[in-house]
């Protein structure tokens, strides 16, 4: 039986309908949800989580938009997600920056003891979490089959999602876009 994971990115209120969010967003949040509920594997969301400082922060002074800030409405994921999380009871890791370095090495301890033999990623956004966060798994897990649903994912404009998912092949990530 093979080892699977599904890695939602950030499907969080400011990035859909909030402070960074888009149409594009808008239009994968009901097919990142039917993806979640019918993974057969193990489904992980990540949280991005910035707090009160975000402004004196590397990241907010380069992009002056407070979003994510913990405990707010942009904070929390969309509600189809936030309901399955409860639903099935699926782990959150929040990151305070585009990677998750906690998850990438959670995920590699795993692989110590039971061969992970995919992970897939969806979310947002394509050319910032979505690309650090699958750089990350394959720095961690070069052995382990990396993909990334385009059609599942959005990013800050449709041009820099195309870019992102062309870093990606270049990394040796397999693009779906069904």
């Amino acid at each position: 039986m093979e080892h699977k994971y599904l890695i939602v990115i950030d499907m969080q209120n400011d990035f859909v309908t909030g402070a960074l969010g888009t149409a594009e967003a808008r239009t994968i949040v009901p097919r990142v949800v039917r993806k979640a509920k019918g993974f057969q594997g193990t489904v992980i969301l990540t949280q991005d989580t910035h707090g009160n400082d975000y402004l004196t922060t590397q990241e907010g002074r380069i992009l002056p938009i407070p979003h994510c800030i913990r405990g707010t409405e942009g904070w929390r994921l969309v509600p189809e997600l936030d309901r399955l999380k409860k639903e099935l009871g699926l782990t959150v890791y929040e990151k305070s920056t585009f990677g998750s370095i906690r998850l990438a090495k959670a995920l590699y301890e795993k692989n110590k003891k039971r061969r992970i033999d995919f992970i897939e990623l969806v979310g947002l956004c394509t050319d910032i979490c979505v690309v650090s966060n699958a750089i990350l798994f394959k720095a961690f897990l070069p052995e382990t089959h990396i993909v990334v649903d385009a059609s599942c994912c959005a990013g800050v404009t449709p041009e820099t999602h195309a870019a992102a998912l062309t870093t990606l092949r270049n990394c040796q990530v397999e693009i779906k876009d069904v």
